[in-house]
């Protein structure tokens, strides 16, 4: 019998080989992953569904006469998150901020000094709708709510101190508060989170139905587009439609971050808001 020949040392490669074959079936395939990434809870589908009512909704109550008063404290809150990014992008841009007015018959305007004018003109529009999306992501969850409902609440009473303080500005802007807090107490807060949706989808939404109304209604105020196309070029509705572009992203990131950051279900949500800030109904 001939003598055998003892078997080589193994090499690095293969040891590598081995170890891959050995880890890898233990390994998550990247189409897995990204399969569960992109899957919607139910919690999220009636979410989803609620947003497409709003926009349906919203653009009836914007556009119809006399019903659209329905609108008008969310309509001042929104006017006041458009003219505060007016107002923070004059102030990043060295200029100073010397009166804000609100006015949702005729729209707000922010009355500055100094600042860029090329950025300070579409901040109002692309501010309120980032704060439309941040709202947007928040009304996917209770505990989000509840901290966005905090900050919603300040605004409102600051859109008294800027608005027209008439009696019925005041009386809707603190009903709009009250309902507020009273929907913390419905159902463990989870009705806060549609509050808070409905706030974010009509935020994000205020470029595309105030364009609008500049374009068919012909507010008192001249718009932002038009006072940007006189400065800069191109026309007014030029302007407007990209920065409704811009706001429909906006609002699309806001989705698609929501349901990637939120996917308990309605009763895990419930629990968790059980432990934050607690209410007993």
């Amino acid at each position: 019998m001939a003598p055998t020949t003892p078997p080589a040392p193994p090499t690095w490669r293969t040891l590598a080989r081995a170890a891959a074959i050995t880890v890898t079936p233990h390994l998550i395939p990247r189409s897995e992953i990204s399969r569960r990434a992109l899957e919607v809870t139910d919690a999220q589908k009636v979410t989803l569904g609620v947003i497409g009512a709003y926009v349906v909704g919203i653009a009836i109550l914007w556009n119809v006469p006399y019903i659209r008063w329905v609108l008008w404290p969310f309509k001042m809150l929104v006017i006041a998150f458009h003219e505060f990014g007016h107002a923070i992008m004059c102030v990043l841009t060295g200029g100073k901020v010397k009166s804000i007015e609100l006015d949702p018959r005729e729209g707000g305007v922010t009355h500055m000094q100094g600042g860029r004018s090329g950025l300070t003109l579409p901040a109002g529009y692309l501010g309120s709708s980032l704060i439309g999306a941040l709202l947007t992501f928040a009304g996917f969850n209770i505990n989000a709510s509840k901290i966005a409902s905090i900050v919603i609440g300040v605004c409102f009473l600051l859109t008294i101190w800027w608005g027209r303080r008439d009696w019925l500005t005041i009386g809707t802007v603190l009903a709009a508060v009250g309902l507020l807090v009273g929907c913390w107490f419905i159902q463990r807060a989870e009705a806060l989170r549609f509050v808070v949706l409905f706030i974010g989808v009509m935020s994000s939404l205020y470029s595309v139905w105030d364009i609008c109304d500049d374009l068919i209604l012909r507010k008192v105020n001249s718009s932002d587009a038009s006072v940007f196309a006189k400065r800069y070029g191109g026309s007014s509705q030029c302007w407007g439609v990209i920065w409704s572009i811009i706001s429909l992203c906006f609002m699309a990131a806001g989705i698609v971050a929501g349901i990637a950051a939120f996917p308990q279900s309605a009763e895990q949500q419930r629990e968790d808001a059980q432990k934050f800030i607690p209410t007993k109904f």
